[in-house]
């Protein structure tokens, strides 16, 4: 009895190992988007804040962002600063796409998420949360480090 124990136990282990890796592949797949250096340019007098970060796509597929949220701010919106000759003017876009084991910025001068209507004083030195829906289903919620009008990074 015992003989046939183990040996059902070794033909469930061995049946079993194939869909183990499999999820533990999809596991790996699954949080492909991680974040970096993510922070708020905070304005005084209830303008607008710009929000900053580094998404880094682990996968290998190109990814887009195409959602922001936060229940920080009435608004969320994914801008690009776009440069015309001589003058430069914001544009909303529909989505960012982060290369495959690659990056994109949004970062100043660039894509910048746009934040109006402050659901609370926000200021230096506070954390907001914003949430970044991608287009393979992944959704992420992370803190942003509010910081001063001069910051740069």
């Amino acid at each position: 009895m015992t003989i046939k124990l183990k040996t059902f136990a070794s033909l469930a282990c061995a049946l079993a190992l194939p869909f183990c890796v499999a999820s533990a592949a999809y596991a790996a797949d699954a949080h492909a988007i991680s974040l970096k250096d993510a922070w708020v340019r905070w304005l005084p007098n209830n303008l607008p804040a710009a929000g900053y970060v580094t998404l880094v796509n682990a996968s290998d597929k190109p990814v887009d962002l195409v959602d922001i949220s936060s229940d920080d701010y009435g608004d969320a919106m994914l801008h690009q600063t776009v440069s015309n000759g001589s003058s430069q003017q914001m544009v909303m876009v529909d989505k960012l796409t982060v290369p495959a084991h690659g990056q994109a910025a949004i970062a100043p001068g660039g894509y910048h998420v746009m934040l109006e209507g402050a659901k609370h004083k926000v200021a230096p030195g506070d954390t907001v949360h914003l949430t970044l829906k991608f287009s393979d289903g992944e959704t992420l919620t992370a803190p942003f480090a509010v910081k001063s009008p001069a910051a740069t990074k």
